[in-house]
């Protein structure tokens, strides 16, 4: 199903189209879309965007359908990570918040700072995998 070498890298424009590589920047970078859209209920929504562009280009990109998988499995990660963090907070009546808090931001810092990084590579045609991730979409 997915027809790219894992060590594949670009260095001319011919091998992956432009249209390919610009869906996949937009795989990694809807996922900042969809958190600050639902930003206002706990943005929870970082793997939509993902999702989406997944769904809508799986059958006709295989370049996109991977960066897209990848950035989906990535914000899924990051999605359960802040889920729990939350968790244990409510669990220790707030104190816990001490600690998740904190968390929190360095982890946001870190996926910002990452789904930056996987954009840029894909634009260059370049297969980014997202290191600390759990790959539940295959």
């Amino acid at each position: 199903m997915n027809d790219i070498d894992p060590n594949t890298t670009v260095n001319d424009d011919t091998a992956i189209p432009q249209e390919e590589r610009q869906w996949a920047m937009f795989a990694h970078l809807s996922a900042l879309l969809g958190g600050l859209v639902t930003s206002a209920i706990g943005g929870w929504g970082w793997f939509l965007g993902p999702l989406i562009i997944w769904l809508l280009k799986k059958d006709t990109m295989p370049f996109v359908a991977d960066q897209a998988k990848e950035s989906l499995n990535f914000n899924i990660t990051v999605t359960a990570i802040f889920l729990a963090l939350m968790i244990l907070g409510f669990i220790t009546l707030g104190i816990g918040f001490v600690i998740a808090l904190p968390l929190m931001f360095v982890v946001g810092i870190a996926a910002l700072v990452l789904i930056i990084m996987a954009a840029v590579k894909a634009n260059d045609g370049v297969r980014y995998r997202y290191p600390f991730t759990i790959r539940l979409i295959k």
